[in-house]
């Protein structure tokens, strides 16, 4: 079967710190459903969504997975997304897809990194917190929900109550059970809260609620409620146990009756055109309309090809339908339309506004890529998703020297699939560098690499990405002149450099008046000064955070060429950096680290001896403390292991850009030394 109307659908993505047990979840959704005829287990390795040997052996879910399911006339599409931290941009691919976010928690455990991760990154979505493992020995679920409340706000209201034991949940919202007897908190007293707090952004309603006292049942709560959600106004609090069951049917519900259908949650922002030229753009959810749809994640399928999994925002998609990519001015025509039960593909007619699909074996493809049937649809785009930035890096290199080429087209298919992972060439050491969110992000990729590709790899800590700027505002002037016989070669670029705040980039800038550079040249000196960027001046370092404004030069009607002013603009680039004061700036890193509050000294010293500085500490729940810290990336290699040598492996780590600040003098020093004794020479 299939949705046929946009009003049926239901598009969420669970998320939520590893161990939360969204896989699991999932399993007794589909069982409760009848899509599946018993729940599967991560330890059996026989789950829907955890198909991938990788994610059997580790235990864990690696990529985003859908699923589907029908309950009560609701055709529900969810996305189970990767817990570990490392693994945060796998699971981020999920959001441009959904409506509704749903935040998983291990009852015992309470909020974990990821949870407040993901809670933050869909704040422009509608919202809902699942509780899961509520059979859990010893929760304190008083605790728990005040926590729940302090970390993401008031408007966290349970929508359903535990009972003592955990053995069921009590529905405090459809048909309030008042005298049930509740783990904590009371029935009334919930159903009065969420009620209040929808009715707020309904004045008649409020005024029947408060005035007239008239009770209100969920049919006319249902608007409010699902405004309440796109505005963030209300964020439901659920429990269940997937394990034992309890709370699933109910959950089911609540998906069905009040999480959002595509009309109803936050459109997101389609833009036409690049930079600041781009202008939004509507797309309606109507059927007959041209279509346009949106490639969130992309699977390299050994057996099925390159996998584009889309949601459908405008128009309908049937297997006969011919879609351009982005601006491809070829289109490709849908020979299968598949729905996705984890790794199984059944091909389905039609998909309507709102639908989750893919198509395979279309090698344009790629994620983020729009897909359209009409040329008037051609530059659109989504507003894109911020990412957290790869900072942890290796250095690769092949143990047979015929195995570069198949490395480097196996990392293109895992950039595909991964938007967290970066590869770059280190020109300096000749070897190809991989950077990712942490350690186990990396060895994860380590790991595909060779059960995928069967490539067989030496690691290396990569060097240090470190930067050069400027801290004075100095000008250069340099004249190339060359002359062979025949033709010669001349061009002459003065400019000036400024430096600029940290973390601001690069900006050019052109002040030449009266054609001392001709307009045609101009490109040339553009490349010029890009190249010297790019290659360093005095370390042999990238170049940021400043200026450069060309300001005058001279040409000749005979002798000058491009070649002329891209060597003059370079070397008028260099000569300008090594006068205004340079320096080199290290990369730092922000360290968020829970550890129990018996180990905060221990921990504590390891960040300081790295050179790390404390900028705060919180105490997220009972017993344990939040370590937030600023460390120089050079300073973390191994803090990794060492943190699991103190913490016995019970810690949370999470890693993210700091953005750069100077290196010590000394290693500065070093630096521009080793530069120069590669033959590097300043100029």
């Amino acid at each position: 079967m299939t949705p046929s109307s946009v009003h049926d659908i239901r598009n969420l993505a669970l998320f939520g710190h590893a161990g939360s047990g969204k896989t699991t979840l999932v399993e007794s959704l589909l069982a409760a459903a009848g899509e599946i005829g018993a729940a599967g287990s991560v330890e059996r390795g026989d789950t829907v969504s955890d198909f991938d040997p990788q994610e059997k052996a580790m235990g864990h879910s690696l990529h985003a997975a859908l699923v589907h399911l029908e309950w009560a006339g609701h055709w529900i599409n969810l996305l189970d997304t990767p817990g570990l931290p490392d693994l945060a941009g796998r699971a981020l691919v999920a959001l441009p897809a959904v409506d509704t976010a749903v935040v998983v928690i291990n009852a015992a455990a309470g909020v974990e990194s990821v949870a407040r991760r993901m809670m933050q990154a869909a704040g422009a979505k509608c919202r809902m917190i699942v509780v899961n493992k509520i059979d859990a020995n010893g929760v304190d679920f008083g605790s728990l929900m005040d926590a729940i409340v302090a970390e993401f706000g008031r408007e966290c209201l349970p929508i359903n109550l535990p009972a003592a034991n955990g053995s069921r949940v009590i529905d405090c919202f459809f048909a309030p059970q008042n005298e049930a007897t509740t783990a904590f908190s009371s029935v009334g007293a919930a159903h009065d809260a969420i009620v209040d707090q929808i009715v707020e952004l309904d004045e008649d309603l409020m005024a029947k609620y408060l005035e007239q006292g008239e009770s209100l049942d969920p049919e006319q709560l249902h608007a409010p409620f699902e405004q309440a959600l796109r505005e963030g106004h209300l964020i439901p609090v659920c429990f269940v146990s997937a394990r034992s069951g309890a709370g699933i049917r109910e959950l089911l519900d609540i998906l069905g009756k009040l999480a959002p259908d595509p009309t109803e949650g936050n459109p997101p922002a389609f833009l036409k055109g690049e930079g600041a030229a781009a202008e939004a753009v509507a797309v309606a959810l109507a059927p007959d309309r041209h279509v346009v749809a949106h490639v969130f994640q992309i699977a390299n399928d050994p057996y099925r090809g390159k996998l584009g999994l889309f949601r459908v925002h405008q128009g309908s998609v049937t297997p006969n339908s011919q879609l351009f990519i982005g601006d491809g001015r070829k289109a490709f025509k849908v020979a299968h339309l598949l729905r996705m039960q984890g790794k199984t593909a059944v091909e389905t007619p039609l998909a309507v506004p709102g639908d989750l699909c893919a198509v395979a074996r279309i090698d344009e493809l790629m994620r983020d890529a729009v897909l359209h049937d009409s040329h008037d649809e051609d530059f659109f785009h989504l507003a894109p998703t911020p990412y957290p930035q790869p900072v942890y890096g290796l250095a690769l290199m092949t143990r047979k020297p015929a195995d570069e080429q198949k490395l480097s087209e196996a990392l293109a298919r895992l950039i595909e699939e991964d938007p967290c992972l970066e590869v770059t060439f280190d020109h300096r050491n000749r070897r190809t560098v991989v950077r990712g969110l942490g350690e186990q992000h990396l060895k994860i990729v380590l790991d595909e690499l060779s059960s995928r590709w069967n490539l067989q790899l030496d690691t290396a800590p990569p060097s240090i990405p470190y930067r050069e700027t400027i801290t004075i505002v100095a000008e250069a002037r340099y004249r190339h002149k060359k002359q062979s016989g025949g033709a010669g070669q001349f061009g002459e670029v003065a400019l000036r450099v400024e430096p600029l705040e940290r973390g601001t980039g690069i900006e050019l800038a052109d002040e030449v008046k009266g054609g001392a550079i001709p307009t045609n040249f101009m490109p040339a000196v553009e490349k010029g000064v890009r190249q010297a960027l790019a290659e360093g001046a005095f370390a042999g370092f990238p170049l940021q955070d400043l200026r450069v404004v060309v300001t005058d030069g001279k040409h000749h009607a005979v002798d000058s060429n491009e070649v002329s002013f891209v060597t003059a603009a370079r070397h008028a680039l260099v000569e300008a950096v090594l006068a205004a004061r340079p320096q080199v700036l290290e990369p730092l890193l922000d360290v968020q680290v829970k550890v129990a509050d018996t180990l905060f000294g221990d921990v504590s010293a390891e960040l300081a001896g790295r050179r790390g500085r404390l900028t705060s500490t919180d105490s997220p729940t009972a017993g344990w403390t939040l370590i937030s810290a600023r460390v120089p990336m050079a300073s973390l290699d191994g803090f990794e292991s060492r943190l699991k040598a103190i913490c016995a492996g019970e810690s949370e780590f999470m890693l993210n850009a700091g953005g750069y600040e100077p290196a010590p003098a000394e290693t500065q020093a070093q630096l521009v030394r080793a530069h120069g004794e590669n033959g590097n020479g300043a100029s």
